[in-house]
């Protein structure tokens, strides 16, 4: 891994990235103690990752048919508490 001051990185940024682009860090140093404060570097490609079905299968029951009505659905008793839409 590289290490340089912040001073060094901006005179050289160039060569940083061309050393990143090689899969190289480079760590960032501040201050008179020059304590390490950030590391760079380079990114990969995500992989995709395929799908795996049937992952929460038995983690839920079913319950009834699955139908609802619309007053459930709308959260309400009846639909005579639904204000229209004007």
């Amino acid at each position: 891994m590289l290490q340089m001051t912040v001073g060094d990185l901006k005179a050289r940024f160039s060569m940083v990235l061309q050393q990143i682009k090689a899969g190289n860090d480079v760590e960032i140093l501040y201050g008179r103690s020059k304590k390490p404060v950030a590391r760079i570097t380079g990114v990969e490609k995500a992989k995709k990752k395929r799908r795996v079905l049937g992952t929460y299968k038995g983690t839920f029951t079913e319950v009834g048919d699955g139908k609802i009505t619309l007053e459930e659905f709308l959260g309400v008793n009846s639909l005579d508490e639904v204000e229209p839409l004007v």
